[in-house]
């Protein structure tokens, strides 16, 4: 049996962190049924409490405290006042208490701080002055009443009369009911005749100047703060006519006894108490997250169309179908458990003994002591993804399968079908095929969960996850072996072909494996990162989503397993390209990035359901940068030209042309200003990293044509040089002794590197010499470069960024700077997580792993530092 929760505790916890999750199952379960807690009324405070913006009122006394009394004979329950300010200071959560009381004696008695709204007098009291406002002639009929009330009743035993600002009370708490009906009668002779409201607010009775106005008070808080949801509680009449206004998702909690529209009722105020401290618990885990995973400790795997990943638990955290930009299925990263997810895990408890990637290939295998779950994506038609997961082992699994499409804003239904689950009413067929394996399903009225426990002393358990597929293949788990070894052997193969530098080739076979796994190869295209608006500080609003093709990061990422030997994801994303110039007006006009298919992004757009990663929003979807200029694009794509062709030993005319089309771009645009490689939402400016790699695009122009003997426009050469001469005087600042972000800015960034890495600049020239000095000392910090400490215009603060730390890398190999080369990458490797992965950034101060994962960037730029420091082995 479950034992009552100390309530001192308690309320230690809540002023201080939060109420453990176990003493919060305690709580709920102590009398719940009496109390009032039932089931449906939690199922509801969940939803309730994961709403973007949330109302919390309530009536004062008989809800908050006992009893309605006397000013000094009442004071709010010790938990519900703590409960209550603890939710007032919760991000985007609001509470207030709507009384009969004066708003002075309220704000007297319940001692509750300034972030709880006090509004007294049944709505009509929002501030101090109130009663100054009021005529000489209401405050005659109000004396008049007074006197009336003294003669009448006054005298009679356990009755007292309280003066208001707009109203004289009648306390009947301590009469008998014979009394309490013969002052009822007398008080409401003595409204009727005076023309004044009679209110009949639990045990006191109010003649007010004023007609209840709980439901305008109500009304108006909810208009001046936003919210998008309202609790209110009440125990009175008056407080009946505020819950009448409660529509859509908000909640009305009747506390006590009598008639009552809200659906749930609680027994008394300590019932309500419980209720405030669970809604408080559950709201603020929405907010901030339920024992956020680090990012980097995140396994991914793909199929080359299809990407999913996973905790180092096995739980299937985040999923999308059926392109990479598309609706999650499972967004757990992103919202909990609320958000979505696919779970195995040992019903003995134990401990994670190791998660790790099969050799040379996206599987991942996640072991505890008598259970082994392995996890890859097979390939599948376009449209379809197959996810995989085979548990085995001497122990008994259990699964839990709680999909939750459209990033659980989509309801819908699941009923098993034999061997099959069915998810029911998504615009693509969702089927689990689960041979052997027998599931119970439980549903909330929006969304389904199937859990099953299974045995695996009698064989594994295979459970095939097919989506977008009409006519799934019968599952058969004998063939599964069969299945993995030819995903496997297709992994090895490409690997085996693949020129591994010494230098770390356990990492740099993983950063590829990542690399391939984030092309996808219907297209060609080339994702940033499979994952959105993963936090670029905890708690931030550098949220962004990052599953699209940027023209940039596909260049230097399929440039870098060029470099490594792998040349068809190079002509894949070419050929993408090539068919979006064809529909292009031109290509100077290109945008920065495109969804996989190569049509222009939505609008930008919250999910205002999901609480972010960490508590970090808002969850973005779409990206603003689509409709930003960033002219630096044309630069990447002719170097992946003149690269490939290097490789290949031919220039083939399709790319030819490409590279004329970058090259006239450049020549078109170079010129204008523009919103540089990070992307600033702010005024476009003359960056230097664009102006470089306007230089680079013709330059690798002017080399391929006289490698292959193609002829040059005849303003390719000019233009380069006349960018060139611009770029090194202007980009210079003396004051800063550095290239710097733009012209006439004095701040560094990270990228203006380049000027010398690009070999627009020559690396012993004492400017550039200069440029990584003045990077080092103020970008670097520790294993970690920021890109820049300038006023970006958006709010927040962000981490290093692991391609900016590859970048000064290449600096010091370029500079022969090569022990301070090995010491900074050294301790970027100390970074990886424990299956190979990265992240966009990490902040060293508190040594927190943020931003999209895995991210191209960073795997491309380890490849390049650990090619470059292969020629530069430690004796």
């Amino acid at each position: 049996m479950p034992t009552p929760l100390n309530q001192s505790l308690a309320a230690s916890a809540l002023l201080t962190k939060s109420l453990p999750l176990g003493l919060l199952r305690a709580f709920v379960q102590t009398d719940a049924a009496g109390d009032g807690l039932t089931p449906q009324l939690l199922a509801e405070l969940k939803i309730l409490a994961r709403t973007p913006g949330l109302l919390v009122a309530c009536n004062y006394g008989g809800t908050l405290c006992t009893a309605e009394g006397i000013s000094t004979e009442t004071l709010p329950l010790a938990g519900a006042a703590i409960a209550l300010r603890a939710l007032a200071a919760l991000p985007n959560t609001h509470a207030a208490v709507i009384s009969g009381r004066s708003l002075r004696d309220l704000a007297a008695v319940s001692r509750l701080p300034a972030e709880v709204h006090l509004v007294g007098s049944h709505g009509a009291e929002f501030d101090m002055g109130y009663a100054h406002s009021l005529s000489l002639a209401t405050e005659s009929v109000l004396q008049q009443a007074h006197r009336a009330l003294a003669e009448t009743i006054g005298a009679y035993r356990g009755i007292s009369i309280e003066r208001k600002p707009v109203a004289v009370s009648v306390h009947t708490r301590p009469a008998g009911p014979d009394i309490v009906a013969l002052a009822t009668r007398q008080a409401s002779r003595i409204a009727n005749e005076n023309g004044l409201h009679f209110i009949v607010d639990g045990s006191v009775l109010d003649l007010s100047v004023v007609e209840p106005s709980k439901a305008g008070a109500l009304e108006h808080l909810r208009s001046v703060l936003g919210v998008s949801a309202a609790l209110y509680a009440g125990d009175a009449s008056s407080d009946e006519l505020a819950m009448a206004t409660l529509r859509g998702p908000d909640m009305a909690l009747r506390v006590g006894e009598g008639v009552s529209v809200a659906k749930h009722r609680l027994r008394d105020p300590e019932a309500f108490s419980r209720v405030l401290a669970i809604l408080f618990e559950l709201r603020r885990a929405w907010l901030f997250g339920e024992d956020a995973v680090g990012l980097e400790r995140h396994s991914m795997i793909g199929n080359g169309s299809s990407t999913a990943l996973i905790t180092p638990d096995a739980k299937i955290c985040w999923m999308s179908h059926p392109l990479p930009d598309s609706g999650s299925l499972f967004a757990h990263l992103l919202g909990g458990d609320a958000a979505g997810h696919f779970s195995v895990e040992p019903v003995k408890s134990s401990q994670v003994l190791s998660q790790r990637y099969v050799d040379s290939t996206m599987i991942v295998e996640t072991r505890w002591a008598d259970v082994t779950v392995t996890d890859y994506l097979e390939p599948a038609p376009e449209g379809i993804t197959s996810l995989v997961r085979v548990l085995s082992g001497t122990g008994a699994a259990r699964i839990v399968f709680a999909p939750r499409p459209d990033y659980a804003n989509a309801p819908f239904s699941m009923e098993a079908r034999g061997t099959e689950l069915h998810v029911a009413g998504t615009a693509d067929p969702i089927i689990l095929l689960a041979p052997g394996v027998t599931f119970s399903i439980t549903s909330d009225g929006r969304h389904a969960t199937a859990t099953a426990d299974v045995d695996l002393r009698g064989g594994p358990a295979v459970l095939n996850l097919r989506c977008g597929d009409t006519e799934p293949p019968p599952a058969v788990p004998v063939d599964e072996m069969s299945r993995r070894s030819a995903v496997a052997h297709h992994s090895r193969r490409w690997v085996h072909e693949l020129q591994l530098p010494g230098v770390k080739p356990s990492l740099v076979r993983r950063s590829a494996l990542v690399l391939r796994a984030l092309v996808h190869e219907p297209t060609g295209a080339v994702l940033a990162a499979p994952t959105t608006s993963l936090p670029e500080g905890i708690g931030g609003t550098r949220n962004w989503d990052y599953r699209y093709c940027w023209l940039r990061d596909g260049s230097m990422t399929v440039n870098a397993l060029v470099d490594l030997g792998s040349t068809a994801e190079a002509e894949g994303f070419l050929t993408w390209l090539g068919q979006i110039l064809a529909h292009a007006p031109g290509p100077e006009w290109l945008h920065p990035l495109y969804s996989v298919t190569g049509a222009p992004l939505s609008t930008e757009a919250i999910i205002e359901s999901l609480p972010g990663y960490a508590g970090s929003r808002p969850v973005r979807i779409g990206n603003a940068a689509d409709h930003q200029v960033q002219l630096d694009v044309f630069g990447p794509i002719a170097e992946l030209i003149d690269a490939l062709s290097a490789r290949q030993g031919a220039l083939t005319e399709g790319h030819w042309e490409l590279l004329v089309q970058m090259a006239s771009a450049v020549l078109a645009r170079w010129h204008e200003p523009d919103h540089g490689i990070w992307e600033a939402r702010r005024a476009p400016r003359h960056h230097v990293y664009t102006k470089v790699m306007c230089w680079v695009a013709l330059d690798r122009a002017l080399r391929t044509a006289a490698r292959y003997g193609r002829e040059p426009l005849p303003g390719w050469k000019p233009a380069a040089a006349l960018i060139r001469e611009q770029v090194l005087r202007e980009g210079w600042d003396e004051t800063a002794r550095s290239y710097t972000v733009a012209y006439d800015s004095p701040d560094l960034d990270a990228a203006v590197l380049h000027i010398g890495l690009s070999g627009l600049l020559d690396v012993s020239d004492q400017r550039f010499l200069d440029t990584v000095t003045a990077v080092e000392r103020e970008l670097r910090v520790g294993p970690t470069v920021f890109r820049y400490r300038y006023d970006d215009g958006l709010p927040g603060l962000e981490g290093g960024f692991h391609i900016c730390t590859t970048w000064l890398i290449e600096a010091y190999i370029a500079v022969g700077r090569i022990e301070e080369a090995w010491d900074l990458f050294d301790q970027l490797v100390n970074l990886f997580g424990p299956t190979g992965l990265l992240p966009e950034e990490y902040d060293p101060g508190t040594e927190t792993h943020l931003g999209n994962h895995p991210q191209a960037y960073s795997h491309l730029g380890f490849i390049r530092c650990a090619r470059l420091l292969d020629a530069h082995q430690k004796t």
